[in-house]
C-alpha cells in the first residue's frame, strides 16, 4: 500500500493579470501558506502540491492538461483567491480528466474592521470569485465537490480529507485489474454482471483464469519459502492443537502456506490487486483458500467470494481509500439474523474469507471441515470484531446501470461464546433498524455480499459515487420506506442510460 503515497493532489489558485505584480505576489504567498497548512493538518492523507497561480486562459488550459496526464495526480483543488473571469477556465475544464474539489475559502478568517481598505478588498475576492467559478462549472455540467469555510477550520480540512480519500479510490479504479479464478457460483444472479460496462463506467478490468495458474506457481516454490511462511503463521496467530508441530493436521498448514504463496505470486506477476475464487472451480487445489485469502486482504488486496468480481474490486477500492487509518475493511456477507425481543441484529460472516484487519484480538488459526467444494479441510483465521461504527457497501448491476447501496450500522460486541462456529464473525445493528434496513436493501436489489468497513464514513462514499456518476442509495437513521421508494423512482429518470 506504500505506493499510494506517491499520489498527489494539485492546488490551483485562480486570479488574473488585472491587479499588478504586488497583489499577485501576495496571492502566491497566501496560496502557498494555505497549502502548507492543509499538509500540516494531518487530516488529508496525501500531499497537496502547490502550483503556480493561474492568470490567463493558456496557463489554465496547460495546467489542466498536465494534471490529467500526470499518473501521480489524482485530483485538483481549485480556489479563486481573487476574481478570475470564468470564461478563462472553459477550455481547461473541458480537458480536465481528474476529480475536482472547489474550495470556497479566503486567506483571512475575520474582517480586519479597523484597517480594511480597497486594496484588501481587491486581494480577497473569493466571495464572488468562487461564485463566478462555480457558475461556469455548473453550466459545463462538471461534477465536483464544494467545500465552504475557512481553510484552517477542522470541518473544512476533514471534508477535504474525505474527498481526497474518494479521489484515491477513483484513481485506483482506473488502474485496477481483477483476477477471477473460475466463474461465479452457478445459477447465482447478483454476483454476475456486465464486466465490459463496468470497465467503461469505472475503469477496472476483470478477466478469468484457472486454478491451475495457482498450482503451477506452487510447483515452483522452494521448501524454505513455505517453511518461512509457516513460521510467520506460528508467530502472528494462535494455532489450534491440530496445526502445531506434531499436530494431526500439521500438513494442512503447509498446504495452506503453499496456496498463499502460489496465489500471491500469480497475482503479483500479473499486476492484480483484487481476485475471486469459487468452491465450484478449485481444480487441483487441495483446499479452498482460507487463510491465504484473509492474509492477502489484510495486505490490501480485494476479494469477492463465489466469483463476485464487483465486491472484489470494491474491497480493494475501499482499502486504498482507508490508507493510513487504524480501522479495517473486509469482504462480508449478511449471514444470519437474531430477531430479539428488544432488537433485531445481523451476524455477518462467510465460510472462511473475512479480513483480520477488522479483528478485535490476535486471530486463532484453526482447521475445520467445509461441507461444500469436495476438498480437504481448509485452514482459516477465526476472530470476533469489536463494537463501534461501521457501514456495509455493495455494488450491483441492475440491468441498465450500476448502483451503490450503503447501510450504516452499529457494531455490537459479541458477548456469547460460539464454540461450534469456526469462522470470523461480526454482529451489527442496522440503522435505523433491521426491519427497515433489510426492506430498503431488498427493494434496492442489494447483494448478499458487501464490503464492511469501520474505517470510512458515508461522506467518502458519497464523494466516490459523485466522481463515478453512479447512483448511491443510503440507508441510515433517517430512512423510511415510503421516502426510499420515492427516491428510487426519481433516480430511474436521473440515472437512466438507455
Amino acid at each position: 500500500m506504500k505506493e499510494i503515497f506517491k499520489k498527489k493532489v494539485w492546488f490551483l489558485t485562480g486570479t488574473q493579470d488585472l491587479y499588478g505584480e504586488q497583489t499577485l505576489d501576495q496571492v502566491t504567498k497566501n496560496s502557498v501558506f494555505v497549502v502548507d497548512g492543509i499538509n500540516k493538518s494531518g487530516l488529508v492523507p496525501l500531499e497537496v502540491i502547490h502550483k503556480p497561480i493561474l492568470k490567463t486562459p493558456d496557463e489554465i488550459t496547460k495546467i489542466c492538461i498536465e494534471a490529467s496526464s500526470d499518473i501521480n495526480c489524482i485530483g485538483v483543488i481549485a480556489w479563486m483567491h481573487t476574481f478570475s473571469p470564468a470564461k478563462m477556465w472553459i477550455k481547461g475544464l473541458k480537458k480536465l480528466q481528474v476529480p475536482l474539489l472547489h474550495l470556497h475559502t479566503q486567506f483571512n478568517d475575520e474582517i480586519p474592521w479597523s484597517s480594511i481598505d480597497m486594496d484588501f478588498m481587491n486581494l480577497n475576492q473569493s466571495a464572488h470569485g468562487d461564485r463566478e467559478f462555480g457558475h461556469i462549472m455548473t453550466r459545463l455540467r462538471i461534477k465536483r465537490k464544494v467545500v465552504v469555510g475557512h481553510w484552517q477550520n477542522i470541518d473544512v480540512l476533514s471534508s477535504i480529507g474525505s474527498w481526497v480519500r474518494a479521489a484515491i479510490g477513483y484513481n485506483e479504479m482506473q488502474n485496477l485489474k481483477v483476477c477471477r479464478f473460475g466463474d461465479n457460483m452457478r445459477e447465482v444472479s447478483v454476483t454476475d454482471g456486465d464486466k465490459v460496462e463496468a470497465q467503461i463506467q469505472f475503469g477496472f478490468s476483470v478477466n478469468g483464469f484457472d486454478s491451475s495458474d495457482i498450482t503451477n506457481e506452487i510447483k515452483k516454490l522452494d521448501n524454505r519459502e513455505v517453511q518461512d511462511l509457516v513460521s510467520i503463521y506460528e508467530k502472528e496467530y494462535d494455532l489450534s492443537s491440530e496445526l502445531i508441530k506434531g499436530g494431526s493436521m500439521r500438513q494442512s498448514l503447509y498446504d495452506a502456506a503453499e496456496i498463499e504463496l502460489g496465489l500471491r505470486k500469480f497475482l503479483d506477476n500479473g499486476g492484480f490487486k483484487a481476485f475471486t475464487d469459487t468452491f465450484e472451480n478449485l481444480g487441483d487445489l487441495k483446499q479452498l483458500p482460507g487463510i491465504a485469502t484473509q492474509r492477502l486482504m489484510a495486505d490490501g488486496y480485494g476479494f469477492g467470494g463465489e466469483g463476485d468480481w464487483k465486491t472484489a474490486a470494491l474491497t480493494r477500492i475501499l482499502k486504498v481509500m482507508s490508507v493510513g487509518l487504524e480501522e479495517g475493511t473486509s469482504f462480508m456477507e449478511d449471514y444470519t439474523y437474531h430477531f430479539g425481543k428488544d432488537k433485531s441484529l445481523v451476524l455477518g460472516s462467510h465460510m472462511l474469507e473475512i479480513c483480520p484487519s477488522i479483528s478485535n484480538d490476535k486471530p486463532r488459526c484453526e482447521i475445520h471441515p467445509l461441507g461444500i467444494g469436495g476438498k480437504e479441510d481448509p485452514v482459516r483465521l477465526v476472530f470476533d470484531v469489536k463494537g463501534g461504527n461501521g457501514l456495509n457497501l455493495t455494488l450491483v448491476d441492475i440491468g441498465n446501470r450500476f448502483r451503490f447501496i450503503l447501510n450504516e450500522v452499529n457494531v455490537i460486541n459479541i458477548e456469547n461464546e460460539l464454540p461450534k462456529l469456526p469462522v470470523a464473525r461480526v454482529l451489527w445493528d442496522c440503522k435505523p433498524n433491521l426491519e427497515v434496513a433489510a426492506s430498503a436493501w431488498i427493494l434496492a436489489g442489494g447483494a448478499h455480499h458487501t464490503v464492511f468497513t469501520k474505517a470510512l464514513e458515508t461522506s467518502v462514499i458519497e464523494d466516490l459515487a459523485e466522481m463515478t456518476n453512479v447512483e448511491l442509495l443510503v440507508i441510515d437513521d433517517n430512512t423510511n420506506i415510503r421516502s426510499f421508494k420515492h427516491e428510487m423512482a426519481a433516480n430511474e429518470s436521473h440515472f437512466e442510460k438507455y
